[in-house]
């Protein structure tokens, strides 16, 4: 059967207000042969992920030592969020389309076609930018519907599906833009990559909204943690040890400050982060909690034994390439509006990158595996090493063979943990 997530055990029916300290931490966490054996076990049953966190943290100590602390001053931070935005945007669809069993191959190119039709739209039809916005977002649903019927209803692979639309897109967007760029396009539009949220009250040395919003993911973060804790401790899961728990915590909370008062210092907080932000909550919560992430997870873990169960995999199949069509066209908008032009280069080797965080993020070749954060995290990964080997002054040619080194080691390591558990 598909594996699920076992990171997270929320109740997403209790309140805030509702959650007991000491239940929440019990002194003596269950499980068989005390603390060690316990901790093993934790670990080991969330690898990739704390693996990938590790991973992350050591490489941006690195690159923090070796560009003289410039990769975490607040100016590059926030173009680090900017000019990755719609790769992590990708990934998330493309983790999703992955569990499913499945892999996008035209999202690149998707996303110039859609970007390439909204740039038509506002500059040379007058079109108000919402309203192309809008018309964008719906290209992009109806060509993942296009991808979606020939792969789930009429039988198809993926693959051979959508290297035929990853032709035909990029075909599309050179017709639709006659091989010339499109701009300038509208500020409001712009806003949506370069923009950032408005200050609220008196002006001081931080930018206030962004500390209040850091403030509340802090406390949502931890009240998330701890919930998930008192309810694994109701149902006789086995807990992490009560040290290790509020170390992880302590961890979360450092990181959330850190990265709020980078953000505080310069601007303040992006626009763009606050979609992702949405996006990243409501996947994460559809993947976790609805019937559609767990037949996601079934039909990709084992499609045979989720039909029999009564899953329409057919139908979970059809709504992930529409979910991913719609993700490709959001991504096409945040890129041509970072570009301020819609262009036949845009979108050249996006699927590669949004496929390689989703598999360094903890995706499975074999589907049925994975989470919406893990693609977050692996996208993250990616976005660091080119910014800090940028920095460093590492050609693009030796990036992409450390890129490629990074993507095979960590699918490497997750086959070899899974043969080491298989034994």
């Amino acid at each position: 059967m598909a594996q699920t997530e076992t990171t997270d055990t929320t109740d997403t029916t209790d309140t805030p207000g509702s959650t007991d300290l000491k239940t929440a931490l019990p002194a003596k966490p269950g499980g068989r042969g005390g603390v060690g054996p316990l901790l093993v076990r934790a670990l080991r049953g969330n690898i990739r992920q704390y693996g990938m966190l590790v991973a992350l943290a050591l490489i941006v100590a690195v690159f923090q030592i070796w560009t003289d602390s410039i990769l975490l001053q607040p100016l590059n931070v926030t173009n680090l969020i900017q000019q990755n935005s719609y790769i992590l945007i990708l990934a998330i669809g493309m983790m999703i389309v992955i569990i499913a069993g499945h892999i996008d191959l035209s999202v690149g190119s998707l996303a110039a076609f859609v970007g390439a039709a909204a740039a038509v739209m506002m500059v040379r039809h007058d079109v108000p930018w919402p309203l192309a916005l809008a018309a964008a977002l719906l290209i992009g649903a109806a060509a993942g519907a296009w991808q979606g019927f020939w792969i789930a209803y009429v039988g198809i692979p993926s693959f051979i599906v959508t290297l035929a639309g990853m032709l035909l897109f990029r075909g599309g967007t050179q017709i639709v833009l006659q091989g010339q760029s499109v701009a300038p396009f509208p500020k409001g539009f712009q806003e949506i990559s370069s923009g950032f949220l408005p200050e609220v009250g008196p002006r001081t040395d931080y930018h206030n909204l962004t500390l209040l919003l850091g403030l509340a993911v802090l406390v949502v973060a931890v009240l998330q943690e701890v919930r998930g804790r008192r309810q694994a401790a109701r149902y006789g899961l086995e807990l992490l040890p009560l040290g290790f728990f509020l170390a992880k915590l302590g961890a979360v909370a450092a990181a959330v400050l850190v990265f709020t008062l980078l953000l505080a210092s310069y601007h303040g907080f992006p626009i763009v982060l606050l979609i992702l932000g949405v996006l990243l909550v409501a996947f994460g919560y559809l993947m976790r909690n609805s019937v559609l992430g767990r037949h996601t997870y079934a039909i990709g873990g084992n499609e045979a034994a989720a039909k029999l169960s009564g899953v329409k995999s057919k139908r979970v199949v059809f709504l992930a390439f529409v979910n991913m069509g719609v993700l490709a066209a959001l991504a096409g908008m945040v890129f041509a509006a970072r570009l301020n032009a819609g262009t036949p280069q845009a979108g050249i080797n996006f699927e590669l990158e949004a496929i390689a965080a989703a598999f360094i993020g903890g995706a499975s070749a074999s589907g049925g595996v994975g989470t919406v954060l893990g693609a977050i995290i692996g996208g993250l990964v990616l976005g660091v090493l080119n910014n800090g080997m940028s920095l460093v002054g590492i050609g693009t040619d030796y990036q992409q063979v450390i890129k490629g080194l990074v993507l095979l080691a960590a699918v490497g390591f997750d086959v070899y943990n899974k043969r080491k558990a298989g034994s």
